[in-house]
């Protein structure tokens, strides 16, 4: 009886630490889509993990579920695009510290046929302009992402009427309706959904949709059927898409694994980091820009 009750404690004991060493050695991450859409972070987390031995676990959606997922304690790390709403939960408490890590850029993408003729038009605001002067369908993400966050923006400094629009999206798993600023007309479509879908809805109703270039390469290069969306309005600066990367606070959730969250961050805006960022490609294009070490190659 007494070696059945020294090797039961023997075993709970072994059992307890290797549960211990196991969580030690992964961190749960919330991102936007478009960085796991895009293949970046098949990409770049296996190599995290080679040269650290921290699995990364992966939960994707719009920035801003991904923000609340920080604010609710529910991950260690997040990793996403909206720098006002980044900023704002570092000083808010929730984060330690903003990484800047890399960018990308929007682009307006359309028909083929282009009924708001805006191909190759440099001001992406006149270009929102004759989109709603044509009144073509506009489809919107409308889920409260970085990229939503980012068109809603350029709505708002075209000039044009806006409207107060509701959309429920999910928020922590759960259905939150949510008050946005939107263009005024049957035109404008809010649907409450991810990239893909915005892309596919567009299409379909051969309509304009904004996008992060590398959603829509992986669309249209790395997907079968590819779509038939192709870019109408590139390169105006107000395009620019900057991504950070930021360890929750201990100091709100004391179970989090800011030490490994931040080796992550760390490593991320490290010269291995940013050289793999600057390497990244999809069909022969690169998708993201280091921000760390600009000239990392």
């Amino acid at each position: 009886m007494r070696k059945n009750i020294i090797a039961t404690l023997a075993f709970a004991l072994v059992f307890s630490l290797a549960a211990t060493c196991g969580a030690a050695e992964s961190i749960k991450m919330s991102t936007t889509t478009s960085t796991r859409d895009s293949g970046l972070l098949d990409y770049l987390l296996p190599e995290f993990k080679k040269d650290t031995g921290i699995e990364v676990m992966v939960l994707a959606k719009g920035t801003g579920a991904a923000i609340r997922d920080g604010i609710d304690g529910n991950v260690d790390v997040i990793f996403v695009h909206d720098p006002a709403r980044e900023i704002k939960f570092v000083e808010d408490g929730w984060g330690t510290k903003r990484y800047e890590v890399m960018h990308n850029d929007f682009v307006i993408v359309g028909p083929a046929k282009d009924p708001a003729k805006i191909k190759g038009e440099k001001d992406v605001f006149k270009a929102l302009g004759l989109i709603a002067a044509s009144k073509t369908p506009f489809i919107s993400r409308g889920d409260d992402s970085g990229t939503h966050s980012k068109e809603l923006g350029l709505w708002k400094k075209t000039g044009l009427p806006m409207t107060r629009s509701e959309q429920t999206i999910k928020k922590g798993g759960q259905d939150t309706t949510v008050t946005f600023e939107v263009p005024s007309g049957d035109w404008y479509k809010s649907i409450g959904q991810g990239m893909g879908k915005t892309l596919f809805m567009a299409e379909e109703m051969e309509g304009y949709a904004l996008s992060d270039r590398g959603t829509f390469i992986q669309q249209k290069f790395g997907k079968t059927p590819p779509t038939a969306l192709e870019i109408m309005v590139e390169g105006d600066e107000g395009l620019f898409n900057p991504y950070g990367v930021i360890p929750v606070n201990p100091e709100k959730y004391p179970s989090v694994k800011v030490k490994e969250a931040t080796q992550f961050a760390e490593w991320l805006v490290s010269e291995r980091g940013q050289q793999l960022i600057a390497r990244y490609q999809l069909q022969g294009k690169q998708l993201f820009f280091p921000d760390a070490i600009p000239d990392a190659k």
